[in-house]
């Protein structure tokens, strides 16, 4: 069968719908078709149920949407994020069982903050010199105007989720649990309040999350000084004021003469100070002179020798990235101006050794303005993670959650292993305020969800209220447990723990692995049963997509030059779990042809059964061995999309169903059909009619998971006698085996 992809519009033909005497339109259809789903109430389990289409007792299968950032347009990544569950849903829901997708969006916290003050750049305002909660509307404003526009974008991409439940991690009933679930880690004495080191941007002034904080390789200049009788090195010499510890490791022979503790009068940046030798394994003999001086100021690595040894520890660079005065004639430069400066003070004084002019090394910089994070000593609220960890691990052992791929699980598993105490204080407006006073005197941190505290239970001392709020991974982290109505409500009860979380893989350790510990926590259950995580989506060169290099693809620009069932089947052909894939317009391209020949399929063979009767035609004999062998090739190929489905490779039953319909439904048996369906025998030219209807309603159903608007379109338009007695909506037809 010829593609005519590019059909011209045909003579009135009264033996078929006349939507299909013109080529197929996505733009035509894809919103009237959405829209007829929504007004369906279909997207609604519960609807399904009262309907008669879904058994009260089947099984469920639930999924909660990864909420997207309500701040901006969807990406790319998104496209297939929302993709692949609604191929998850569409399945489930056609094999008849309860299912139900959960949909939200996300407050982004400093994500959000971040894109609102580049707003207030350019109209030449700052937060800083703004009324917290006038910033706070402002951003609210901003963010319920994206999040109505982000949630119709999702509804482009044709997601079948369950709206009336839709939750903002913003919602009253969010920030309950979130509440919650923080005074109960304090009553379990699993929450602290600390001066610990955190990742700090002293451009947003604000702690950061490793997922925030970017690796960035760059090549520096390297630097060897004399400490007395040592020789040290480091890449950042304006943090060494302060450095007065000189840390080896205990068996390093070249130090043996050494004793811990001992005192050590030397020169140094501003004079002469008294050092002290520090005994510790963190000294690498390997490194260098394998000694070392420490900054615990702004080290996390020098942070955990000076605590294990009660060791002093000083503030050497202030929040905004400048000298402090312990820095003397440096004071108040920056650090990057400073810095030749300090060495050629250093110079001068006979004590610089050498320079390694291409030193490269992984420094970490905020991921927003990509300045360089300086680690900071600062008090923030602490959650202790071992326990839950241990918890997490133990569910995993018990396969109560399993991954869709090893390598997820061995990245779980290893970042489990190694997980430290979790810093959920941040220092914006934008989020879900932190209930707790702080005494002014003692700066003791107290819980106070209720907002009764008025003195400080150490030292009864004034107190303020906590002006930071929670890291947003914290609040996402119950995300499962609130879009369930944790923990009373029915959806909790039939639906918890949900069949299964698919998201990115490169969020496994801030959000996936953070749900399952909170969720085993505050439920005793596993949050989802499986892990499905899908790779990074990048440009046709296999490059990540970024707006520097002018590669970003946005999912609106290829669905409305091709249509959103060609973006969906482009984002899943051989794009296996776990991997990434090149999004290449050519290939989108190539599926909207698909489209179009689906359509031209749809309308050959209602010509060819313009006077079919729907009565079965029964097999008489041998001669119809041809029919016997397309249902039974279909059946079989059905069957194997079946198992592709259940084994969560979207990727080969996408692939198996477009090779069908194309290379042996379209090219084949149609084109064969033909002589029969012109020829006398009248027997043989009903039975192909039977096998072609067959053989289109079935692949319609196969194919609607992946291309649901031209499949649902073809459906709806079906006249009476070809449909029979399935169901007059595609979406919630019985699956074909």
């Amino acid at each position: 069968m010829s593609d005519n992809s590019e059909q011209k519009e045909t003579t009135q033909n009264p033996n078929i719908p006349e939507i299909f005497l013109k080529p197929y339109s996505p733009s035509e259809h894809e919103s009237k078709i959405y829209a007829e789903w929504e007004s369906s109430g279909f997207f609604n389990p519960d609807v399904c149920i009262e309907k008669g289409l879904t058994k009260p007792d089947a099984e469920a299968f639930a999924i909660v949407m990864p909420p997207p950032n309500a701040n901006g347009n969807l990406h790319a990544g998104h496209g297939l994020v929302f993709t692949i569950q609604d191929i998850m849903m569409r399945y489930n829901r056609m094999r008849g069982k309860r299912a139900l997708w959960l949909p939200g969006a996300d407050h982004a916290g400093f994500e959000t903050q971040v894109v609102y003050e580049k707003k207030l750049e350019k109209e030449g305002r700052s937060r800083f010199s703004m009324d917290p909660k006038d910033l706070y509307n402002e951003i609210m404003n901003f963010t319920m105007s994206s999040k109505s526009f982000m949630e119709n974008q999702i509804r482009q991409l044709g997601a079948s989720c369950d709206w009336s439940r839709s939750l903002f991690t913003l919602d009253d009933s969010v920030i309950k649990i979130v509440y919650d679930t923080f005074k109960r880690l304090e009553t379990d004495e699993l929450l602290y309040r600390g001066a610990r080191i955190v990742n700090w941007c002293s451009k947003h002034q604000t702690s950061l999350s490793n997922l925030e904080t970017s690796h960035v390789e760059r090549q520096d200049k390297f630097y060897y000084f004399k400490y007395g009788p040592f020789t040290i090195g480091t890449a950042r010499p304006e943090t060494k004021f302060g450095d007065k510890y000189v840390v080896m490791h205990p068996d390093d022979a070249r130090y043996a003469e050494y004793s811990h503790g001992q005192k050590i009068e030397l020169e140094w940046i501003n004079g002469p100070i008294t050092a002290t030798v520090i005994k510790d394994e963190a000294g690498d003999p390997e490194m260098g002179s394998g000694a070392m001086t420490i900054t615990p100021w702004h080290s996390g690595i020098d942070f955990e020798i000076a605590r294990r040894h009660n060791l002093d520890y000083e503030q050497i660079i202030d929040w905004r990235g400048k000298l402090l005065p312990i820095a003397g004639e440096f004071t108040g430069m920056s650090i990057k101006d400073a810095r030749e400066k300090i060495v050629e003070k250093l110079k001068e004084k006979g004590l610089l050794v050498k320079i390694d002019e291409a030193y490269t090394h992984s420094v970490p910089c905020c991921y927003k303005c990509d300045r360089e994070i300086e680690p900071q000593i600062r008090e923030q609220w602490f959650i202790k993670t071992k326990l839950l960890a241990k918890k997490a691990l133990k569910a995993a052992d018990a396969e109560e959650v399993v991954f869709t791929t090893d390598r997820d699980e061995r990245v779980f598993r290893d970042w489990m292993d190694k997980i430290e105490d979790w810093n959920i204080s941040r220092q914006i407006v934008w989020g879900i305020p932190i209930p707790a006073k702080i005494c002014t005197v003692c700066n003791h941190g107290m819980v106070d969800i209720k907002n009764i505290i008025t003195e400080c239970s150490q030292c009864s001392g004034a107190v303020i209220q906590d002006p930071d709020t929670f890291d947003t991974w914290f609040s996402s982290g119950q995300w499962p447990l609130a879009t369930t109505g944790y923990p009373d409500s029915d959806d909790f009860k039939n639906y918890y723990p949900t069949s299964i979380m698919e998201t990115g893989k490169d969020i496994i350790f801030f959000w996936v692995s953070r749900m399952i510990m909170l969720g085993i926590y505050c439920t005793g259950k596993v949050p989802f049963k499986k892990v499905y995580l899908h790779g990074m989506v990048r440009d046709k060169h296999g490059k990540k997509m970024s707006k520097s290099k002018g590669n970003v693809i946005s999912p609106g620009e290829i669905q409305e030059k091709y249509g959103t069932d060609a973006l969906r089947m482009g984002l899943m052909v051989n794009n296996a779990p776990g991997t990434d894939m090149n999004l290449d317009p050519d290939k989108v391209n190539a599926y909207k042809k698909f489209a179009n020949k689906i359509w031209n399929i749809s309308r050959f063979v209602l010509e060819s059964v313009s006077d079919y009767t729907g009565d079965e035609v029964i097999i008489a004999s041998e001669a119809d061995s041809s029919d016997i062998a397309i249902i039974s090739r279909l059946n079989e190929i059905s069957l194997e999309i079946t198992d592709h489905m259940e084994k969560d490779r979207f990727d080969l039953a996408a692939e198996k169903i477009y090779h069908y319909v194309w290379h042996e439904f379209a090219d084949k048996i149609i084109e064969e059909s033909k002589p029969l369906i012109a020829g006398n025998d009248a027997h043989v030219r009903k039975l192909r009619q039977q096998t072609l209807l067959t053989g289109l309603l079935t692949s319609l159903k196969l194919l609607h998971p992946f291309m649901p608007f031209v499949t649902e379109t073809i459906w709806q338009n079906l006249p009476k006698n070809v449909l029979g007695k399935e169901r007059e909506m595609l979406m919630v037809t019985k699956w074909p085996i």
